[in-house]
């Protein structure tokens, strides 16, 4: 008997439905093409839709904004260990499915290799849903020719590997850490402040989580490297960074709770990781241009 994919934990919200999520969207993509930028490939990770903590708004600007011949969801997309907990899903969380949908629908390649928060989607690896095709890790070939090994991360995490309920336990606190992060950022927004992230100003000031990341990083690209790629794309610790380590290529491509970043491959296959928070910034300073300009020649010209 086939396996038949479930829904998210409710029968009123299919997965992989887009006519479904359509009726319910709530925020229909106003962007002038112009505005949208093109890469050859795009990742993401750790989005963790059904929290609070999934900053939902900004991500759905970055979809609006990018275009891709091929999508990684590197893991943690849905938070299944919140959604069996308290259910948790706004119509936010819809419209960046249906984003995604999507661009299935109009030829993107898309690749979503669960992680451990999505961890019971592992089950159908193999299987391609709705042009979404699932995998437990991929090989990625960039446009110069370097093979890229693209995996969640999990894998390679000594606490989650050896003592899951301490897991749970590390979970439980990062959420704590999250909602007060939420607050900080409603607050700061009521203020007309940029998006500014507590909790990785809090990660880089511990010195355990320093270590722990620095640690993850090399394991990550030793394994990497015994395989036989030229690097090693992955998520998990909600950390973007692109550095070489022990001639591994290593790149993270962050989160969408903290950081909100992305990686991408340029058509030439030059990485980078994109800081959503500083492109919206530099956005916003670009539409103020002709007002500016606006100004200064009416000055001129009542001058005159």
């Amino acid at each position: 008997m086939a396996k038949q994919f479930p829904p998210i934990f409710r029968s009123d919200i299919p997965l992989l439905d887009a006519d479904r999520y359509e009726a319910r969207l709530t925020r229909q993509p106003r962007v002038n093409p112009m505005d949208r930028t093109r890469y050859r490939t795009i990742w993401i990770s750790d989005i963790h839709l059904g929290t609070r903590g999934c900053n939902a708004d900004m991500l759905i600007d970055f979809l609006d904004h990018v275009d891709s011949d091929t999508l990684y969801l590197v893991g943690d997309i849905i938070d299944g260990w919140r959604l069996k907990k308290k259910f948790y899903w706004p119509d936010s969380h819809n419209d960046i499915i249906w984003r995604i949908l999507k661009r299935a629908k109009r030829d993107t390649r898309i690749v979503y290799i669960p992680g451990n928060h999505d961890e019971m989607f592992r089950q159908f690896t193999g299987l391609n849903f709705g042009g979404v095709e699932i995998r437990r890790s991929a090989v990625h070939e960039t446009a110069d020719g370097r093979r890229l090994l693209v995996l969640h991360g999990d894998e390679f995490d000594a606490v989650m590997l050896a003592h899951r309920w301490l897991a749970f336990i590390g979970d439980a606190a990062y959420t704590t850490l999250m909602r007060l992060n939420w607050v900080v950022n409603k607050v700061r927004g009521r203020l007309g402040l940029p998006y500014w992230s507590l909790s990785k100003i809090a990660k880089h000031k511990v010195k355990n989580a320093v270590e722990f990341i620095g640690r993850f990083e090399e394991l990550v690209a030793k394994a990497a490297g015994s395989r036989g790629v030229d690097g090693v794309v992955c998520g998990h610790i909600h950390t973007a960074e692109m550095r070489e380590i022990q001639g591994i290529e290593y790149y993270n491509d962050g989160d969408w709770v903290e950081g909100c970043t992305a990686l991408v491959e340029c058509d030439d296959g030059t990485m980078e990781i994109l800081h959503w928070s500083d492109e919206i910034a530099a956005r916003e300073e670009r539409q103020k241009q002709p007002v500016k300009l606006e100004r200064v020649k009416g000055d001129l010209e009542q001058a005159a």
